[in-house]
């Protein structure tokens, strides 16, 4: 039977008024996430940036990067907590681009809901905002998109997307590897936003553990260690850069340490990490034990307590780590630069973790 009345974008799912009311309510944020060369404010169609601040460069090149948190939002939307996906985001955005020595310049981003809450949206957008000012960037524009029927209406998900610049003869990569640099390791905050499902898997399906469950290694509940924000490095990066000589960083995400280390390296060479210069976290111990998984399996899905790499050489080590230690950054010398010999890998992790 057909209604007599007519259809109506409200009627199928989509409430604009809701939407309007999320932009007014996310607006004190993205003001906080400015710098000088954005024009304009947050409604417009496209945000604007001042190219003309890249003068300063010979050759200015541009770097861009996208990424979203995967599903740790399946976390933040069962606790109900929406303030700190956004630091999420812009960790894994812009700590991608510092790595080839770049500065951080502005960031958009895309929040897809089942139904738009204007108040949560407007929190994932504070936690983005605040993200940037860490980042040292700019928040220039968004989109929300409700989509009611594919997503349920406490559904949502969460990309974005930065450009930042380098100078081209500072350009940082494979290139300026040299025998004998130094493999400097910076402590993570925690999971960051890679592996949950796997962790989810483990630990709420395997092991049944709920999120408000307060765990004793953690000092804290599963919920608010599994939500810990992903710690962003762009700004102690690039503080690197200029107190000291730096060949490369590597982000490490997605395919572990071993393997992100491994695409900074240059044929010829080797970067061999030492297990047994750190003790990774309580929550990946829990992880291994909870679902019995194989170090192997682990160190490839999970960082294991490092967040980024810098290869410096040798001689510039020490000022590395003051200069992270000033900034409040637990860093150390976790391994070193060598001939590749008959190694079939640019990377490798060797020795034990300490107890």
């Amino acid at each position: 039977m057909t209604s007599d009345t007519g259809a109506s974008y409200a009627a199928a799912g989509v409430d604009i008024e809701a939407g309007d009311r999320a932009v007014e309510l996310m607006k004190e944020w993205v003001r906080k996430a400015d710098r000088p060369e954005v024009l304009g404010g947050l409604g417009g169609f496209a945000g604007l940036f001042d190219a003309s601040a890249l003068k300063r460069y010979e050759r200015p090149l541009l770097a861009s990067a996208t990424d979203g948190v995967g599903t740790k939002v399946d976390i933040a939307r069962r606790m109900g907590v929406y303030d700190t996906i956004g630091h999420d985001l812009v960790a894994m955005v812009m700590d991608d681009i510092v790595v080839c020595g770049a500065e951080p310049l502005f960031m958009t981003d895309y929040i897809c809901v089942g139904k738009v809450h204007p108040e949560r949206v407007a929190a994932i957008v504070k936690g983005i905002a605040e993200g940037c000012v860490l980042a040292g960037c700019a928040l220039v524009g968004g989109e929300t998109a409700e989509h009611p029927g594919l997503l349920g209406p406490d559904d949502f998900d969460v990309a974005g997307a930065g450009t930042g610049v380098v100078e081209a003869e500072r350009l940082l990569g494979a290139d300026r590897i040299r025998t004998g640099d130094a493999v400097i390791a910076m402590a993570a905050s925690g999971l960051h936003s890679n592996g949950y499902s796997l962790v989810r898997h483990v630990l709420l399906e395997r092991a049944g553990m709920r999120l408000e469950q307060r765990v004793e290694e953690f000092g804290r509940t599963l919920g608010e260690e599994l939500l810990e924000p992903t710690r962003i490095y762009s700004l102690d990066c690039l503080a690197l850069t200029r107190t000291t000589e730096v060949h490369a960083f590597s982000h490490i995400t997605g395919g572990g340490l071993a393997a992100n280390l491994a695409r900074v390296v240059p044929d010829g060479l080797h970067a061999r990490v030492d297990r047994s210069t750190w003790a990774p976290g309580a929550v990946f111990d829990l992880v291994g034990r909870a679902g019995r998984v194989e170090r192997p399996e682990l160190e490839k899905t999970l960082n294991m307590g490092v967040g980024m790499i810098a290869v410096v050489p040798a001689g510039s080590v020490d000022t590395a780590l003051t200069t992270l230690a000033d900034r409040g950054v637990e860093s150390w010398v976790a391994g070193e630069i060598t001939e590749r010999g008959d190694r079939t890998t640019g990377a490798a992790l060797t020795g034990e973790h300490p107890a």
